[in-house]
């Protein structure tokens, strides 16, 4: 629907409609004002009064079928009062009490809590599980016949009347207007009400009533001419802003939080909200002590819109994002370009999980099963608490993830073990370190042989290896200066994961000083195997093409590198004549 937000526009669409209405020669064109209702929209489906099918609305043309969700909810009746084929349309919803009764349960049972009440219908609704939609306390009002046969309605509002008689639970709050004043009334008397009523609305929906007249009318690309929402201003309230505090999130993202002197906005209870970062604290110029204007964004999330500088007393404090993780006591960082502050402690409890997963990805330990799902197990049954635990788990602990797991068990524990004998490069790419990949690991493995040796390097001589920069060697010594660090990869030590290169120095460095781009589909090469070879005979592999390309190694279906490396005039070579390059060929005159 098209939305609207001031009085004047809402004279302007009645009249314009009543106008249109007359010139087509309907008189006396009437309008229902309902409450626009925070749902989810739902299709029901009879034969003969008999409910056979529902589907949510999808993409506007085809839905998800959520025939069995549906039958879960006591307000939609499976067998009308009359034996009519017809399909009706209707608002799922969790009604506000339902819902603060929901999270209250769900946080003693220690469940994650739904952020609002419609992501939660729409989340219950959609669930493959139908007894798990049974669980959760959905309602439903119907708003709208979308097809009916054998019988003619002429209004909207005759429907909505002719639905209650069928037995289903239709939209409580509907209101016959006569002209624009009638209007604006109803939607003034909604608007008072909606702090008070049982179901979220995110406004109010203004409906031509004539039927007949709604065809004449048609829709635009987008909208139905006969129909427009008005949305109500949000509701702002004065409140003190008591303290600040900070959350350490799973990916290390300390966010500031909102201590609020509890106040009643839009029918709930305030007493927090998020302030984002550092710069948007900046940016409303907030003070600890400040008296501060909130509202909820969208009726649901509540936000402070400005601080009330006016009534300010000097005892206000200013705050400071922490130089300390509040959780672990590292140090926190900003990187370049992010507004975020990061906690940079490896064991930090808050952020375990996501160095975990980092830890055991392809790209770094590479064990092979230790995904997501059995991590968050691992965690939640408390069998391990920080990374260098992977290496004490026991058969039994893995084999009581899963049923029947004793092969599960098996593959996994041979997984950990292979991956201590991992190359010291693995390592530490899987350390995590900021602006550190595994580019960049390769090449401080391949310097420094030996994680000891690294942990002992200067700023100074850090910065000055080719491909590391002062940014990225600031990293590292700051990194390796952490206790949390050197306790660490002091415990990954006694766990037996290898701490030392082993590549053997390659004698001959038949591609130093060469830097090679690679592009399209390799038959005879993974991109990694290739790139592995280049480094090894000290070349450089680069993303992308440039005139300091010395060759572009191309497979099937190379794109736009090859047309740019020919327009750039560098060397275009196969995998027949790189492998040839790679035992000493070559292939062109310099």
């Amino acid at each position: 629907m098209q939305d609207i937000f001031s009085i004047e526009e809402i004279e302007e669409y009645v009249n314009k409609i009543q106008k249109q209405a007359k010139e087509a020669n309907i008189e006396n064109q009437n309008f229902v004002v309902e409450t626009k209702i925070d749902g989810l929209t739902a299709s029901l489906e009879y034969k003969n009064g008999i409910f056979v099918r529902g589907s949510t609305r999808g993409n506007g043309l085809v839905g998800e079928d959520v025939t069995e969700n549906l039958k879960t909810i006591k307000n939609i009746p499976q067998k009308l009062t009359e034996n009519v084929d017809i399909i009706v349309r209707g608002e799922v919803f969790i009604s506000s009490k339902d819902f603060e009764e929901m999270n209250l349960r769900r946080e003693e049972e220690g469940l994650e809590t739904f952020a609002n009440a419609r992501n939660a219908a729409a989340g219950s609704l959609r669930q493959l599980d139908s007894n798990i939609t049974k669980t959760r306390p959905l309602d439903i009002y119907v708003y709208n016949i979308q097809k009916i046969e054998r019988k003619e309605i002429f209004s909207h509002y005759e429907a909505l009347n002719y639905l209650q008689k069928l037995g289903f639970n239709v939209n409580p709050i509907k209101i016959l207007c006569k002209n624009s004043e009638d209007v604006k009334k109803a939607i003034e008397k909604i608007g008072q009400k909606r702090n008070s009523l049982t179901f979220g609305i995110d406004g109010a929906v203004i409906k031509v009533d004539d039927l007949k007249y709604r065809d004449i009318l048609g829709t635009t690309a987008k909208n139905p001419r006969w129909q427009i929402a008005y949305k109500y201003p949000p509701e702002q309230k004065e409140t003190k802003l008591i303290d600040i505090v900070c959350n350490v999130g799973r990916t290390g993202v300390i966010t500031p939080l909102a201590i609020l002197e509890p106040v009643q906005v839009a029918g709930s209870t305030i007493s927090k909200t998020t302030l984002h970062n550092e710069d948007f604290i900046k940016e409303k110029g907030l003070k600890i002590g400040d008296t501060v204007l909130i509202q909820k964004a969208g009726d649901v999330i509540p936000e402070i819109v400005k601080v009330l500088k006016e009534r300010r007393t000097g005892e206000e404090k200013e705050f400071k994002m922490p130089e300390r993780c509040p959780v672990c006591g590292a140090k926190t960082i900003r990187l370049e370009g992010e507004a975020a502050i990061r906690c940079t402690g490896t064991e930090c409890p808050a952020k375990l999980y996501r160095n975990l997963v980092h830890f055991v990805s392809r790209e770094a330990m590479n064990i092979d099963g230790l995904g997501e799902n059995i991590i968050d197990q691992l965690l939640s049954k408390k069998l391990i608490s920080n990374i260098a635990d992977i290496y004490k788990l026991s058969f039994e602990d893995i084999a009581s993830l899963k049923k029947n797991g004793t092969k599960f068990a098996d593959n996994l524990i041979n997984a950990i073990e292979n991956s201590k004998k991992n190359d010291l490069y693995r390592l530490l790419t899987a350390l995590g370190i900021n602006h550190i990949g595994a580019k960049a690991s390769k090449i401080l493995a391949k310097k420094y042989k030996t994680i000891d040796n690294l942990m002992q390097a200067n700023l100074e001589e850090l910065s000055e290896i080719a491909d590391i920069g002062p940014i990225m060697a600031k990293s590292i010594v700051e990194f390796f200066e952490e206790d949390q660090t050197k306790d660490l990869i002091e415990k990954l030590k006694q766990a037996g994961v290898n701490t030392e290169s082993l590549e053997k120095e390659e004698q001959n460095q038949k591609f130093e000083g060469l830097t090679f781009v690679l592009t399209g589909s390799l038959e005879k090469y993974t991109r990694q195997e290739a790139t592995d070879l280049i480094e090894k005979f000290g070349g450089k592999v680069s993303g992308s093409v440039s005139k300091k390309t010395d060759y572009l190694l191309a497979g099937e279906d190379a794109g736009s590198k090859l047309t740019k490396a020919q327009s750039l005039g560098v060397k275009i070579i196969t995998e027949e004549e790189f492998e040839k390059l790679s035992m000493g060929t070559d292939l062109f005159d310099n």
